[in-house]
């Protein structure tokens, strides 16, 4: 468990201060020569093998879409990535390498976050996949893995973890 700062940074929604942070702020990358249009869309796709169901996920409108396509597919085409798994944490690592280097000047954000905690506060959501990318605030303390938080601290240049 960790202690509320004042100083901690919190993702939340793509219109707050860091909220670019977030999969599912308007950032496209480009991927083995294709362009998703978020960060929500390439992590989506990436659990799946098949080029079909990644075009699907490409081709939706929003991210949330993106999300809730990816979801659906998972019954009708193989998944290469399970959820919340050590290669699906390796992938969201890659993502935001990705949205670095795609977009240097967010680069510079990230180090003007200094040392400061950086969590995706899924308070409002505390559900399996809320509790394992991010945290809830509960007596003001964080409770969650946190690994979106962890991977732009680890992109900071802050230590790497050892996987739980």
């Amino acid at each position: 468990m960790v202690i509320v700062s004042s100083s901690d940074i919190t993702i939340r929604r793509v219109s707050e201060p860091h909220g670019w942070m977030g999969n599912m702020s308007p950032y496209p990358l480009m991927c083995d020569g294709e362009r998703y249009p978020t960060a929500e869309h390439l992590f989506q796709a990436l659990r799946f093998a098949s080029n079909d169901a990644r075009a699907l996920i490409r081709a939706e409108r929003s991210p949330m879409g993106a999300k809730m396509r990816a979801k659906s597919l998972a019954a009708q085409h193989e998944l290469i990535v399970v959820p919340r798994t050590p290669n699906d944490v390796a992938n969201m690592e890659y993502v935001i390498r990705l949205k670095l280097e795609q977009h240097p000047y967010l680069h510079d954000y990230l180090m003007y976050t200094g040392s400061q905690k950086i969590v995706e506060d899924c308070t409002r959501r505390p559900n399996e996949s809320g509790l394992f990318w991010g945290a809830k605030l509960v007596n003001g303390q964080w409770i969650g893995q946190n690994w979106l938080g962890t991977l732009w601290m680890i992109e900071r240049g802050d230590k790497r973890p050892v996987w739980n």
